[in-house]
């Protein structure tokens, strides 16, 4: 009877440690399955102005959740950015508007060396506001307008008899659209375009507008200036007299409220680095799925203007649109692991 006890016995531990062998088979291949880019490192690049980062957090949680290693942030301007994709410096960003970046994209290597994963916002405007009191007052509604130069003269902040608009950043998309059109419009004689750090010199558009002052300038929705300075109520949209934008594709949308606003009304966009994307299936899966409206990202732009705007901030502030938006987050996040599998 002995040896038979043995051998049931040694029967018994084989079929255990067959069935434990497969339970931790099971659990291992659930855990890769459910953490698809687990032992892959992701470096992310933004532009410099941290109001553009909320997005790019969104889709850093959301990377993390699929089990990626996320590096710190890379920053730098926008022409600089699609290179460091395209030699894949960086693995991805999600702040490329597709019409207004466009020849900072072909420039770079364009599909070629990049690969466009997938819509991040629709519907982002831009275009030059003034006061609403002095448009009302001069009958002020088009660009156009300011060729006149005692027209111009109401917004010169420097006494040069030229009016001063806030404009862009150098190195910006706009910057470059913005210098074309003053040209292209006629309008070189009697605007300049004031140039340095975006939302300094916005800070001083606005209290010159508190003071009851004449302003002009260039902005895009979205972000918290149109929470501050509401057109319709405290500022209006500008025309131009037709479309003439550097790259020559004028047959572009440019229409906002029935008004030609003279840019493109853009998509921004999630990019990648084409070898990348290509061996990280669920990364530009969830890429290409990831959204959220202008008037989330407006809202939280304006939460920083009130002070919150550090980089725990931002993240935290990005952890709250993720929970709010949960279901839609993990129908992305099932997509994702879905590709990988």
């Amino acid at each position: 009877m002995m040896p038979f006890a043995h051998s049931r016995r040694q029967l018994l531990f084989r079929t255990l440690a067959a069935s434990s062998l497969a339970l931790f088979t099971a659990s291992m291949a659930h855990a890769a399955g459910d953490k698809p880019g687990e032992g892959v490192t992701v470096t992310p690049i933004f532009p410099t102005i941290s109001e553009e980062h909320f997005r790019g957090q969104v889709a850093v949680l959301g990377l993390e959740e699929l089990g990626y290693e996320v590096e710190q942030p890379k920053e730098t301007d926008y022409p600089t950015m699609m290179m460091a994709l395209s030699y894949g410096d960086a693995d991805f960003t999600v702040h490329l508007w597709d019409n207004l970046h466009a020849s900072f994209y072909d420039r770079a290597g364009g599909n070629d060396t990049m690969v466009k994963a997938g819509s991040v916002m629709e519907g982002v405007i831009q275009g030059y506001l003034i006061d609403k009191k002095t448009a009302d007052k001069y009958d002020i509604t088009s660009l156009e307008d300011l060729k006149d130069p005692s027209i111009a003269a109401l917004f010169d902040t420097n006494e040069d008899g030229k009016a001063d608009m806030t404009g862009c950043n150098p190195g910006w998309g706009c910057e470059v659209i913005i210098d074309h059109q003053l040209e292209a419009y006629g309008l070189e004689d009697t605007v300049t375009q004031n140039r340095g750090s975006y939302f300094a010199l916005m800070a001083d558009t606005i209290t010159r507008y508190q003071q009851g002052e004449p302003i002009f300038y260039f902005t895009w929705v979205p972000q918290w200036i149109t929470a501050e300075l509401v057109p319709g109520e405290d500022v209006v949209w500008l025309e131009v007299p037709h479309t003439d934008l550097p790259d020559g594709n004028n047959d572009v949308n440019t229409q906002y409220e029935g008004k030609n606003l003279g840019f493109a009304v853009d998509t921004i966009k999630a990019v990648m680095n084409k070898e990348f994307a290509e061996e990280n299936p669920a990364a530009r899966e969830f890429l290409s799925h990831l959204s959220m409206s202008p008037n989330d990202e407006a809202a939280q732009n304006l939460k920083m203007q009130n002070g919150e705007s550090s980089k725990e901030d931002i993240r935290r502030h990005a952890q709250q649109w993720v929970q709010e938006h949960r279901e839609q987050f993990d129908t992305w996040l099932a997509q994702a692991r879905a590709v990988a599998e």
